[in-house]
């Protein structure tokens, strides 16, 4: 029998924790499907609480909008694919070999549903984080809602890549740009190589984008950290 994993997310993503109830968790469970379904624009409570044959105000008890939803819903995948990231890398010393675990668990992890969270089908979930995740920070309240802490799961997961950057190479000049590219890359190819093929030498239609998007990432992050220049950085100590 499958465990509830619950997340630790900001309890300002919600009213009251959808993790905690059945109710909630239904709330999680069907809005990642209807979400994935019909768009994050013609989604709304009303459908949502027509399908779990609740009503509108049940679902405001836990959510104030639709866009804190998506807010709870990104924060989730953020803090499950750092968890698997994390459990992956436990007890491996050399870094290069973590970091090469670290980027391929972000492509992998993704493409499979976690038969330990009952509520949440990570792989559809996925899905919506590459097609709707810029609407959650891409907004006029970006810089309010992040004073509040709302995208510190995200933050977290560019941290422990960064974090193994800086071990790699202490020199490198952009850790935290490389690890923030490195998890745009993730997803944004994967829907580049679907919808807007000329962006991406990713080719959807060949069948294996999975090991594709892997082997990008690798030879994109260790093309620069093993680069005749970062490397001679490295080894002088200076920087640009």
């Amino acid at each position: 029998m499958a465990v509830a994993i619950k997340m630790k997310l900001n309890e300002k993503l919600y009213l009251r924790d959808p993790q905690e109830t059945k109710l909630g968790r239904n709330i999680i469970q069907h809005s990642i499907m209807m979400i994935n379904a019909m768009g994050f624009e013609d989604f709304t409570f009303k459908k949502l609480a027509e399908r779990i044959e609740s009503t509108e105000a049940s679902i405001y008890r836990y959510f104030e909008n639709k866009h804190r939803l998506l807010l709870f819903l990104l924060s989730w995948y953020w803090e499950w694919l750092k968890y698997c990231i994390d459990l992956k890398i436990l007890n491996i010393d050399d870094p290069k070999r973590r970091l090469k675990i670290a980027l391929e668990t972000l492509v992998e992890a993704s493409h499979r549903d976690d038969p330990n969270t009952e509520h949440v089908n990570e792989a559809v979930l996925h899905r919506i984080v590459i097609a709707e995740s810029a609407k959650g920070y891409y907004t006029k309240q970006v810089d309010e809602e992040n004073q509040q802490g709302l995208f510190l799961t995200y933050k977290a997961l560019c941290k422990t890549i960064q974090a193994i950057i800086e071990e790699i190479n202490p020199q490198f000049p952009y850790p935290r740009a490389l690890a923030s590219t490195l998890l745009e890359m993730a997803k944004s190819h994967v829907y580049f190589s679907e919808h807007l093929p000329s962006l991406t030498d990713i080719n959807f239609k060949a069948g294996n984008s999975e090991e594709q998007v892997k082997k990008l990432l690798v030879d994109f992050a260790f093309g620069l950290l093993e680069s005749k220049r970062f490397v001679e950085q490295k080894e002088n100590g200076y920087s640009v």
